[in-house]
């Protein structure tokens, strides 16, 4: 078990590389840096491995196809690396130890100023106030606090001291100041105590109630201890970035054992709140009625609870209050868990403000969100402080590699004329609910008869046809809980080979035994539906019991097919998921399917 207190240096630390680099010829040396604030980095260079650690702390991953990854220097980035005790002469070393060419000196000084803005104003305890209901905001320098003086949205919750640098407001103000000041451009330093919380017993297990030898992974303590930090000001909240498939439950409950504190467990929906109570009863010392389930389903509060966001974002009407934000007074909370947090409802920001005082962790695969709230989690969350990207994890194991194939094939010819004449949205669904797709679907589970598989589309009608011709469980948003629940577990337990499913596995649904996925429709848009996709396969197969790699063979591989009506807008989209997925290293296929046409006999009966 960790302590409480020190840990290990963040990952990318800059002490971490060798001092004698410098013997390798430029252009040997693996990065390219550019005006624009991107970083070219060429995975052939004998160096990348230990430029790619050095830069992670201040450069977010963007591409990572097979030879070049690109890397983006952004003013989020540049302020986590200066809430992880990075100073811009610490970047500037490693690009210009690391950089194939000269660094552009333009883009040094940018740093320096980006930088430099984090820490210049700080979050404070007001020790005058009795009641301990008032923080102060200091200013280090007379500048900064008269442009934070005359900004129009802080009016209301800044209240000047006199002397001319701080300003007080009050507790339950303090998201709501920091998102404001973020969006500024001045990231706020919060030093202001964090609660404890109400106390709470919580112990890993070393054997699991299933009774197989249980240890969480080298980078999930790393990066649950990365959080905890020293236990001083500024620590106890923040991100921790992991690829689908690491275990990023496991990262939360390693924290929990750290803090030991009352917690509220925030989720995307029913089947992840259930997840959670299995694992917690399965690898924690916790009891039974130590845990409770918040959703439409059930409501009960206990001292670890688990809601979805679904149901504190429901009000009764649209201009209405959330009746159920009052779960976050239910108890003394000391810890609160957003998980999937790049899914966290923009209505959830309105109360975080009151739980600034809490520590808080963020888990998630992404930071990008869809709204464009980055700011948002790093202000009210916290900042990045763990990220390991998909392709480390899958070289050391810890996560399947995925081989990634797209098939097309042609619409049926009486299909082609509707399609010409239909409007956008309806060419869509046309393309999507392809007929031919089926026979393709059933061959492909033939030839992977050793896979356990989920077939994944959009439209209901395609899936319940798609579940007949199976003769396999189907599972969508009307599918209750209960049968959801029988479903997976007879898939865990192998006596389900397939499972036809809606979007609702898209997120948070842990079956560790899939090993393939055949995508047959979706928003084809979507990098997030597509991470969450190809994330239901990326658990390792083929560990030993304790959770180890087994040395009875290798680690089997993971297959992810898409099938596309070829010439049509789904076409177009597929091009946006390639991108995607080439993006972060996979290997990405395209095979045309010629064994369907509409006169052949494999093609449905209507379509002969």
């Amino acid at each position: 078990m960790l302590a409480a207190a020190g840990g290990p240096s963040p990952r990318g630390s800059l002490n971490d590389a060798p001092p004698d680099n410098a013997v390798f010829p430029p252009e040997e040396k693996p990065l390219i840096v550019q005006s624009d604030r991107t970083l070219l980095l060429d995975v052939h260079s004998p160096l990348a491995g230990e430029a790619r650690m050095a830069i992670m702390p201040f450069a977010e991953l963007e591409k990572s196809p097979e030879h070049m990854h690109t890397y983006r220097i952004s003013p989020i980035s540049l302020w986590n690396a200066a809430s992880a005790g990075l100073a811009p002469a610490d970047i500037v070393e490693v690009l210009e130890r690391y950089s194939r060419y000269a660094v552009p000196k333009g883009i040094l000084e940018g740093f320096s100023d980006t930088m430099a803005r984090y820490g210049r104003i700080r979050l404070t305890a007001d020790t005058a106030s009795g009641a301990g209901e008032d923080l102060l905001l200091l200013a280090d320098s007379g500048e900064a606090a008269a442009e934070i003086r005359a900004a129009k949205v802080l009016e209301k919750y800044l209240t000047g001291t006199g002397d001319g640098r701080s300003f007080r407001l009050r507790l339950v103000d303090r998201g709501t100041v920091k998102r404001q000041l973020i969006r500024l451009g001045w990231p706020v330093k919060d030093e202001a105590p964090l609660r404890d919380g109400e106390a709470l017993e919580l112990n890993l297990r070393r054997v699991s109630a299933s009774g197989r030898p249980f240890a969480p992974r080298d980078y999930q303590l790393e990066a649950a201890q990365s959080v905890l930090g020293g236990g001083g000001p500024g620590t106890g909240y923040g991100v921790v970035v992991l690829p689908c498939g690491s275990g990023k439950t496991l990262v939360g409950m390693v924290f929990m054992s750290l803090l030991k504190t009352n917690t509220l467990v925030l989720t995307t929906n029913v089947a992840a709140v259930h997840q959670w109570i299995d694992e917690l009863l399965d690898k924690t010392d916790l009891a039974p009625e130590s845990i409770a389930e918040y959703t439409g389903d059930s409501k009960r509060v206990a001292p670890v609870t688990i809601a979805t966001y679904q149901i504190l974002t429901w009000r009764p009407r649209k201009d209405g209050d959330f009746p159920h934000f009052k779960l976050f007074r239910e108890r003394s909370w000391g810890l609160i868990i957003y998980d999937e947090v790049h899914l966290l409802p923009a209505p959830v920001f309105r109360v975080t403000a009151e739980l600034q005082a809490v520590r808080r962790l963020g888990l998630t695969a992404t930071l990008v969100r869809e709204d464009g709230e980055e700011e948002a989690v790093f202000s009210l969350v916290g900042p990045k402080r763990y990220d390991v990207p998909w392709k480390d994890l899958e070289g050391r194991g810890w996560i399947a590699e995925a081989l990634c194939t797209e098939i097309r094939l042609d619409l049926p010819g009486p299909l082609k004329i509707p399609y010409a004449v239909a409007s956008p949205r309806e060419k869509y669904r046309i393309a999507s609910e392809n007929p031919l797709k089926e026979p393709v679907v059933r061959e492909l589970i033939e030839n992977h008869p050793e896979d356990q598989i989920l077939v994944i589309g959009q439209y209901i009608s395609q899936l319940e046809s798609i579940a007949r011709l199976l003769k396999a469980p189907l599972i969508t948003g009307r599918t209750p809980n209960a049968g959801r629940e029988q479903i997976y577990g007879a898939f865990k337990r192998g006596e389900v080979r397939v499972i036809v499913a809606s979007k609702v596995a898209n997120f948070a649904i842990d079956l560790p035994d899939a090993s393939m996925a055949v995508q047959v429709s979706g928003s084809f848009g979507s990098r997030h539906e597509e991470a969450q996709r190809l994330g239901r396969i990326l658990r390792p197969k083929g560990l030993a019991p304790d959770g180890s790699l087994s040395v009875t063979g290798p680690v089997r591989n993971s297959y992810f097919y898409t099938i596309v009506s070829r010439y049509t807008v789904e076409e177009d989209f597929a091009a946006n998921r390639q991108k995607f997925l080439a993006e972060q290293g996979y290997r990405y296929t395209i095979q045309h399917w010629a064994g369907f046409g509409e006169s052949q006999d494999e093609a449905p009966a209507e379509f002969r």
